[in-house]
């Protein structure tokens, strides 16, 4: 049998321990003074206290920011919609972490408790030096961080894993022993010997059994979650796309179960986020800078994809609005996202995909040139949503 091709393999790693919601969030997590709150005030334009000082961010602060998205623009042009409503994604940014806060060090226990909450991690790095913004550890060594955040996790879910698998095999008092299927014992055995080692629970391979048996049991891990992995380097750095921790990150990060590394720079961002409201004074500072653009559109959109979300487009003049749903969502659900009477009487749905939309419109926002091509479709209730549909609804509450 041939192997399959890579774009049909899921993408998402830790989408299968996630939750199967449209409400998934982001995490911002890092030791203290890595640039965890002043990212998150860039990405949620927000001032959410960003002092140096260790615990300044004790209860997590909770944001909404918005998907860039061309599709999303382009539909906006064309309806010209009294209002207008992009993909959000839900950021949360939670306090530092610190070594020893599985054992309840710093705030450890209750932040740990906050990256639970959340559905992937946007883990952020500091490969910055500054005399002026003190590091926890006293000296800048990023693998070293990665180790401390990494092993503090495991030790956290080693903890929870144990309590959790205690109390599913207990045998109550009368009561004969539980039969443990294989699919259990087996993910069972790759959990507790990867977080003993102090790796990440996500690194083995597991069946779509094991993962549905063990998940029940244990369904808070956070090492299960996706991960991003954003590396704060200093404006020069990343102007000049260069730093000896570059290399060692990515390797340190290949071997604890891969993920997506994004070198970025506060400082550089917090230059340009002064310069929004001059778009000619911004574009010659990225000139005067090699090019360098923000790579906050980026991290936003890698997160989200991380999360296995996408989103359909309803459009008309009073709104064009972009709706989070699951990857994999069928018609209802998607309904179901814009009103519960839509899942419950759906009907049927009113389908274009954005690209064929664009390409036959004629420039109008009308649906004709694509009804009459046959590129207008009305889907049912096994219909699959695609990222970018453009749909509407029929539904009808009454029956």
């Amino acid at each position: 049998m041939p192997p399959k091709k890579k774009e049909e393999e899921s993408p998402h790693a830790g989408a299968k321990w996630g939750r199967v919601k449209a409400n998934l969030k982001m995490g911002v997590v890092g030791l203290p003074n890595v640039g965890k709150s002043s990212l998150f005030n860039l990405l949620t334009e927000q001032s959410a206290a960003a002092e140096n000082f260790p615990f300044c961010t004790i209860d997590p602060n909770e944001a909404r920011c918005s998907v860039p998205d061309q599709r999303f623009k382009w539909l906006c042009e064309l309806y010209k919609p009294v209002s207008r409503v992009p993909a959000m994604l839900q950021v949360t940014d939670i306090a530092g972490l610190i070594r020893g806060a599985s054992e309840g060090a710093g705030l450890g226990n209750a932040f740990l408790s906050h990256i639970q909450a959340v559905d992937g991690i946007y883990h952020v790095i500091r490969a910055f030096e500054s005399e002026e913004v003190i590091h926890v550890d006293d000296s800048v060594d990023p693998v070293r961080d990665l180790e401390t955040i990494q092993s503090e996790l495991s030790k956290k879910d080693l903890e929870y894993v144990a309590k959790q698998i205690e109390a599913y095999e207990k045998i109550g008092k009368g009561q004969k022993p539980k039969k443990l299927t294989d699919a259990y014992l087996g993910a069972k055995a790759k959990v507790l010997e990867l977080l003993e080692a102090g790796k990440p629970a996500l690194m083995a391979d597991y069946s779509d059994s094991e993962i549905a048996e063990f998940k029940a049991v244990a369904p808070a891990m956070i090492t299960t979650k996706p991960v991003v992995y954003l590396v704060n380097l200093s404006k020069k750095a990343f102007i000049k796309k260069k730093s000896k921790w570059l290399p060692k990150i990515a390797e340190w990060v290949q071997s604890h179960g891969g993920g997506t590394v994004i070198p970025f720079s506060v400082e550089y961002e917090q230059e340009l986020w002064e310069l929004r409201d001059d778009e000619a004074a911004k574009k010659k500072h990225i000139e005067d800078h090699d090019g360098a653009k923000s790579v906050l559109p980026r991290i936003i959109k890698v997160g989200y994809k991380e999360l296995n979300l996408i989103y359909f487009f309803t459009c008309g003049e009073k709104e064009v609005r972009a709706w989070n749903i699951y990857n994999g969502s069928l018609a209802p659900q998607a309904a179901g996202a814009i009103h519960t009477d839509f899942e419950r009487g759906f009907i049927k749905a009113e389908v274009a995909g954005y690209d064929d939309f664009k390409e036959h419109c004629g420039g109008k926002p009308t649906m004709a040139n694509l009804k009459a091509l046959g590129k207008h479709r009305q889907e049912g209730k096994s219909y699959v949503v695609k990222d970018g549909d453009i749909i509407e609804f029929k539904f009808n509450v009454s029956k």
